[in-house]
């Protein structure tokens, strides 16, 4: 299975201790060397640079070409990024929360998870508890609409 991050999934991960979810569902996840660069940088919290500096194994990062389209312009660069990535390796998920960067993703064909949709299959597999994962990303500034919290916790 091919899948693409951005950057803010592979960050509140991090800030929750929870990134080995990524390798435990996904085996390997890609990123564009933009996405890299925008969790290296130095507003990025500490946790999210250490972890960048020394990538695990499972982690891939890959150059590649700036294409430009007018369509992704208006997105911030590691979604723009992760778009093309995913396009250009034929991948099989993307992993994006922008809803813009979601809807061009889907108009162009891509299947997309974002974080809770990742949270939500971890907790199916027993991986974590997902209330206290929600009140976990809560404390670390994550917004998400109550509702569709609540809806979340009901279907699991």
């Amino acid at each position: 299975m091919i899948v693409v991050s951005d950057t803010s999934g592979i960050c509140y991960l991090l800030l929750i201790n929870q990134i080995e979810i990524l390798q435990i569902l996904y085996n390997v996840v890609t990123i564009p060397q933009t996405v890299a660069d925008e969790l290296s940088a130095s507003e990025s919290p500490p946790v999210v640079k250490s972890w960048i500096a020394n990538p695990p194994d499972w982690l891939q990062i890959q150059a590649m070409e700036t294409v430009q389209s007018i369509e992704l312009e208006k997105l911030d660069p590691g979604e723009r990024e992760a778009i093309l990535l995913a396009e250009q390796l034929k991948a099989d998920l993307v992993i994006l929360d922008d809803k813009a960067a979601r809807r061009i993703a889907l108009s162009r064909g891509l299947k997309i998870i974002g974080l809770l949709g990742i949270l939500k299959d971890a907790a199916r597999f027993s991986l974590l508890d997902l209330e206290t994962t929600f009140e976990q990303l809560r404390e670390v500034g994550f917004w998400v609409a109550p509702s569709l919290l609540e809806r979340l916790l009901a279907d699991n």
